[in-house]
C-alpha cells in the first residue's frame, strides 16, 4: 500500500511539472510573438513593402531609416523596363479645376513660375504703298496678291511691323506742291491684316498727301481693322504716344518719328493739332523715348529719315540714332531711302538705317530699290538679335531671293555696315 501511494504521488508530481513546463514554454512563445509584433509595428515605415521573406536579394541587408528624396535629375534618371516598374504606383492626381475667381495657374502670359521673361520674335519690313500703280495690280490679281510668297514668314513672328507710306482714304484734296501723291482704298486693309501685319508707322512724307481728312480717315480705318499705329494722331500727345505691346512677360514700346515732311503744318501741334510726330528738333522725341523706357522693358524706335536712293546713312541719321539710344532706345528701324542701308551697333543696341521698299511702285532705272529684306528680331529683356531674310520685290510682289542672290546681297550690305557683317544664314553680328 505504501509503495502504491508513493508511486501515485510521484506520477502527480511529474504531471504537475509537465504542466508547468508546458505553461512556461507557451508563455515564452506569447512573449516572443508580442515582442516581434511590437517591433514590426514600431518599424512599419522602414520595412520594405511587397517583398517576400527569404528574398535572397535582401538577405542580410539592414533597412536604414529613409532620408528625404533628392530632386531627381532627368538627365540621370534610369528608365524602367516593364519588369522593373513598381507594381503599386499611386494613381495620377486629377487635373485641378479652373479657379472660378479667374486667377490663372502660376504660369501666365509666358512668365515662368519664377517670373522669368521670355523671348519674342518681331518682323520688320520697309516701305509699303498700296495705292497708285500698286492698287491697279491689287484690283487685277486680288488684294492678297503682294503677300502670296511671304505670308508664312510674316505670320510666323509674334508681331509684324511695316512703314505704311500712304494714307487710307477715299476723300480729301491732294497736296499741290508734291511730285508724288498717294492714297489707298480702305479695301486693301483686310488682306493686309490677314497677311500678318500688326503695327504700322505713320510718321512719313506721304501720310498727309490728302490733307488732314486723309490722315483722320487713316486713323479710323486702321482702328476698325484692328491694326495698331504710331507716329500720327489727332493731337500732339497722340502722335508722340508709344504703342506698348506685351508678350512673354515683356513690355515693348514702339515710337515713330519723321525727319522728312514737305511742310511744317504736317507736324502735330505746329499749326493744327492733327499731324505727325517729327524729329527736326530732337528734344520731344528724346523725352518720349525716356518716358517710354520707364513703362517698358524695351523701346523700339521707327525712324523716317535719310536721303532717297543713298546706300549709306547720312550724318543726321547717325546723330539721331545715337541720341535715341542714349535716351533709352533698344532698337532703331529706319525707312525712307527706298533702298537697303547698313547695320550698326552702338552701346550694344542695333540700328537698321533703312529696310528699303517692301511693296512699292517699281522703278527699273533704280535696281537697288528692288532689293529688300524682312528683318527678324529675337528680343528679350537683354536686347534684340537680328536676322535678315533677303527679298526681291518687283511690281508689288516681294519674294525670297535664291541662295546665291541672297548671299550677294549679304556681302553688299556687310560692306556698308560699320563694325557689322551678315553671316551666310542671315544673322547680323559685330566684327
Amino acid at each position: 500500500m505504501q509503495k502504491t501511494r508513493t508511486a501515485r504521488i510521484l506520477v502527480k508530481k511529474k504531471k504537475s511539472n509537465h504542466r508547468l513546463l508546458k505553461g512556461a514554454v507557451y508563455s515564452l512563445f506569447l512573449l516572443i510573438v508580442v515582442i516581434i509584433g511590437t517591433y514590426v509595428w514600431m518599424n512599419r515605415d522602414t520595412l520594405p513593402m511587397g517583398e517576400e521573406p527569404g528574398d535572397p536579394a535582401n538577405a542580410g541587408i539592414s533597412q536604414p531609416s529613409p532620408e528625404p528624396a533628392p530632386t531627381p535629375d532627368p538627365s540621370h534618371e534610369p528608365s524602367l523596363e516593364p519588369s522593373e516598374a513598381p507594381e503599386n504606383e499611386p494613381e495620377e492626381e486629377p487635373a485641378a479645376e479652373p479657379d472660378p475667381s479667374g486667377a490663372e495657374n502660376e504660369e501666365e502670359e509666358g512668365v515662368s513660375q519664377q517670373g522669368q521673361q521670355g523671348t519674342v520674335t518681331i518682323s520688320f519690313v520697309g516701305d509699303v504703298l498700296l495705292g497708285s500703280t500698286v492698287e491697279n495690280l491689287l484690283k487685277q490679281y486680288g488684294y492678297d496678291y503682294p503677300y502670296q510668297d511671304v505670308r508664312s514668314l510674316l505670320q510666323a513672328s509674334d508681331f509684324t511691323v511695316a512703314n505704311l507710306e500712304t494714307p487710307i482714304t477715299d476723300r480729301g484734296t491732294p497736296e499741290e506742291e508734291k511730285s508724288f501723291v498717294y492714297r489707298s482704298s480702305p479695301e486693301v486693309l483686310p488682306a493686309f491684316k490677314e497677311a500678318g501685319f500688326d503695327l504700322v508707322s505713320l510718321a512719313n512724307n506721304h501720310m498727309m498727301d490728302y490733307g488732314v481728312i486723309g490722315l483722320l480717315d487713316t486713323l479710323d480705318h486702321l482702328d476698325k481693322n484692328g491694326i495698331h499705329r504710331v507716329g500720327a494722331g489727332r493731337d500732339v500727345e497722340e502722335a508722340f504716344r508709344p504703342f506698348i505691346w506685351e508678350e512673354e512677360g515683356l513690355r515693348i514700346a514702339f515710337l515713330n518719328f519723321t525727319r522728312v515732311v514737305p511742310s511744317g503744318d504736317w507736324k502735330a501741334g505746329h499749326e493744327f493739332p492733327e499731324g505727325l510726330a517729327d524729329t527736326y528738333n530732337h528734344t520731344k522725341p528724346v523725352e518720349a523715348i525716356a518716358n517710354a523706357k520707364e513703362e517698358a522693358d524695351l523701346v523700339i524706335v521707327l525712324a523716317h529719315w535719310g536721303e532717297e536712293r543713298m546706300n549709306e546713312p547720312n550724318e543726321t541719321q547717325k546723330e539721331l540714332a545715337r541720341r535715341f539710344i542714349d535716351a533709352g532706345a533698344d532698337l532703331i528701324i529706319g525707312s525712307h531711302p527706298h533702298v537697303l542701308q547698313g547695320f550698326e551697333q552702338y552701346k550694344g543696341k542695333w540700328i537698321a538705317y533703312s529696310l528699303g521698299n517692301f511693296i512699292f511702285t517699281t522703278r527699273e532705272d533704280a535696281p537697288q530699290t528692288l532689293e529688300s529684306a524682312i528683318l527678324e528680331a529675337a528680343c528679350s529683356a537683354e536686347g534684340c538679335d537680328l536676322r535678315m531674310i533677303p527679298i526681291f520685290t518687283q511690281w508689288a510682289k516681294p519674294v525670297v531671293m535664291e541662295d546665291e542672290q541672297g548671299q550677294q546681297l549679304f556681302r553688299r550690305i556687310s560692306d556698308v555696315s560699320p563694325g557689322a557683317e551678315i553671316l551666310e544664314d542671315g544673322r547680323i553680328v559685330t566684327r
